[in-house]
C-alpha cells in the first residue's frame, strides 16, 4: 500500500473506497529538504497517501494525510502530491476527496512549504465548478488547511477529535478552548456554517460515499442517475401536514424516501439538501418553521422568515447545483425577513446573494408554494419573477404583499376608525383583499403561478415538470462573471 508507517491514513482510504479498488500514486515520494533536523527524519510518502479508486463503481481521486509523519504537516513534496491528484482529476473529470489530519505548514521547509500551499489553493480554484471537491477532517485542520477545506464544495468533520480553525481558540483575545471551542465540530457546524456534516469516523465515511453516489462526476457528464424503483405517480397522502417541517416533505416526495440534508445544524430554518426524483438527483431549498421528532412531537420551532445565515447557506447551495447542472426544487413558506439588530447588519447583502443565485441559475427550476409567500422575501425564494420555470401552489397557499388583515387596516384606516363595528369591518375587507390579491387563485390568474395542485400530487407533478425541463437551454448576457 504505502511507505507510511501509520495506518490510519491508509485505513480511512480503504473504508471509503470500494474493496480492492485503491491504486496509490507517489508511494515512494519523500521530503527533499535537508535543512535543520530533516536529515534525521523519516518521511514515508511525505506524510500523505494519494491515489485513485472507486465509490459504487465511480472513479474518485483521494488524498489522506498521515499524522504520524511530522504531524501530517504540509511540506513541498506533500503539496505537490496533492496538486498532482488534482491535475489527474481535472483530466479525467472525477471528484477529489481529501481526508485531512494536518498540523499545518512544515516549519523546516518554510517558503517551499508556503509555495506548495499556494499551488494547492490554485489547483482547488481551477477545479471549482468542474469536479466536486469534498474535504473530511479527522484530526487537526488549522491555518491554511482550514482555508483549503473551506474551498471544497462540502466539508465533513469527525465530531469528537477533529479540530478546524484558522486561529486556535487559545490565540483569540478573551477566549480559550474551555470558554468557547471555536475549533470544535459543534461550533463549526452550528455557528460558523463551514461544516456540512458531523459524526463519528464511520458515519463520516458513510456520508461521503452517499454524497458521491448522488453527485455528477463533473460539470459535463452526469453519472449520478440511478434506476427508480418507486412509483412515479405515487400519491403522498398527508403531505399538507408537512408545511412546517419541509425536511419531512422532501423525504416524502423523494424516491424511496431518500433525503440528504446539508448543513443541517446551521441556520436550520432554511433547508438545503438532495433528493432523488425518477432516479435523478435534485437539489432542494425550503423554508422550515418547525422540526418534528420521530415521536411526532415538535422538537424545535422557527419564525417563517428569511435570515442572513439562511440566505447565505442557500445561495452557496444553489450556486453548487447550478455549476453541476443539478435541477432545483424550492418549497416556499415565508412571511418576510427576520427583524433584529444582528441580522440587519448583513441581511440585505445576504438576501441579495440568494436572489442573485436563483436568478442567475440556468438549470431547471421548479417552485412549490406550500404555505405563505409574502413580499420580497417570497421573490427571493425562486419566484416566477426571478426566473423559476414552473411555479405550483397548494390550494391554501397565500401569495401577496402582506397579511390580508394588516393590509385592510392600512387601506381602510379612516373607515375602521369611524365604524361602530371595527373588527367586523376588518374581517370583511381582509376577506375581500385575500380573495382579490392574496389567494393562490389570484396569483394564478395573473400568471405568477402556473397551476394549483393538491399537496398529495406534488411528487408526480414535480417529476413531470422536471422531465419537461430536461433539455432546457437558457442563454445569459455575455460577461466574465457577475459581481454579487
Amino acid at each position: 500500500m504505502s511507505n507510511s508507517a501509520q495506518t490510519s491514513a491508509s485505513s480511512r482510504i480503504h473504508m471509503l473506497l470500494d474493496e480492492n479498488s485503491f491504486v496509490e500514486v507517489g508511494a515512494y515520494v519523500t521530503a527533499r529538504n535537508t535543512d535543520f533536523n530533516m536529515t534525521d527524519k523519516e518521511t514515508p510518502a511525505d506524510g500523505v497517501v494519494t491515489g485513485y479508486g472507486t465509490i459504487d463503481g465511480c472513479l474518485v481521486y483521494v488524498y489522506s494525510q498521515d499524522a504520524a509523519v511530522l504531524g501530517g504537516s504540509m511540506g513541498e513534496m506533500h503539496a505537490k502530491k496533492i496538486s498532482n491528484i488534482y491535475d489527474m482529476a481535472m483530466k479525467m473529470g472525477a471528484p477529489v476527496i481529501g481526508l485531512v489530519d494536518c498540523a499545518g505548514l512544515r516549519l523546516q521547509e518554510a517558503t517551499d512549504a508556503l509555495h506548495g500551499f499556494g499551488e494547492l489553493f490554485y489547483h482547488q480554484t481551477m477545479a471549482s465548478g468542474v469536479t466536486p471537491q469534498i474535504s473530511a477532517i479527522f484530526g487537526t485542520c488549522g491555518g491554511g488547511m482550514a482555508v483549503s477545506s473551506a474551498i471544497a464544495d462540502f466539508t465533513f468533520m469527525e465530531e469528537k477529535k477533529a479540530k478546524l480553525f484558522v486561529n486556535s481558540p487559545n490565540a483569540i483575545d478573551d477566549n480559550y478552548a474551555g470558554k468557547c471551542d471555536t475549533a470544535s465540530a459543534a461550533y463549526q457546524s452550528e455557528m460558523a456554517g463551514t461544516v456540512d456534516f458531523t459524526g463519528d469516523e464511520a458515519e463520516v465515511i458513510g456520508a461521503i460515499r452517499s454524497l458521491v453516489s448522488i453527485l455528477p462526476s463533473n460539470n459535463e457528464e452526469d453519472m449520478s442517475y440511478a434506476p427508480c424503483e418507486d412509483d412515479l405517480n405515487r400519491v403522498c397522502e398527508g403531505l399538507e401536514n408537512c408545511v412546517e417541517d419541509t425536511g419531512m416533505a422532501l423525504a416524502s416526495i423523494s424516491d424511496g424516501g431518500f433525503f440528504m440534508e446539508m448543513k443541517k445544524d446551521y441556520a436550520p430554518s432554511m433547508v438545503t439538501g438532495f433528493i432523488r426524483l425518477n432516479g435523478s438527483t435534485v437539489g432542494c431549498v425550503a423554508n422550515r418553521s418547525a422540526v418534528y421528532g420521530e415521536d411526532g412531537e415538535k422538537a424545535a420551532e422557527y419564525a417563517p422568515v428569511l435570515n442572513a445565515k439562511g440566505c447565505r447557506k442557500a445561495a452557496e447551495f444553489v450556486n453548487f447545483c447550478d455549476a453541476f447542472n443539478i435541477p432545483l426544487l424550492t418549497l416556499v413558506n415565508v412571511t418576510g425577513y427576520k427583524a433584529d439588530k444582528c441580522n440587519e447588519k448583513t441581511l440585505a447583502k445576504s438576501a441579495a446573494k440568494l436572489t442573485y443565485a436563483f436568478a442567475n441559475a440556468s438549470v431547471p427550476k421548479v417552485t412549490v408554494i406550500i404555505g405563505q409567500a409574502y413580499g420580497t422575501a417570497y421573490l427571493t425564494m425562486a419566484s416566477k419573477s426571478i426566473g423559476a420555470d414552473i411555479v405550483y401552489a397548494w390550494p391554501n397557499a397565500v401569495v401577496g404583499m402582506m397579511d390580508a388583515a394588516a393590509a385592510a387596516k392600512i387601506m381602510y384606516a379612516d373607515e375602521i376608525k369611524a365604524s361602530d363595528d371595527a373588527p367586523g369591518l376588518i374581517r370583511e375587507k381582509a376577506a375581500q383583499y385575500r380573495q382579490i390579491q392574496s389567494s393562490a387563485v389570484a396569483a394564478a390568474k395573473r400568471g405568477y403561478v402556473d397551476d394549483i395542485i393538491e399537496a398529495k400530487d406534488t411528487r408526480k407533478r414535480v417529476i413531470a415538470a422536471l422531465e419537461m425541463l430536461f433539455t432546457k437551454r437558457e442563454d445569459r448576457p455575455s460577461k466574465k462573471h457577475g459581481t454579487v
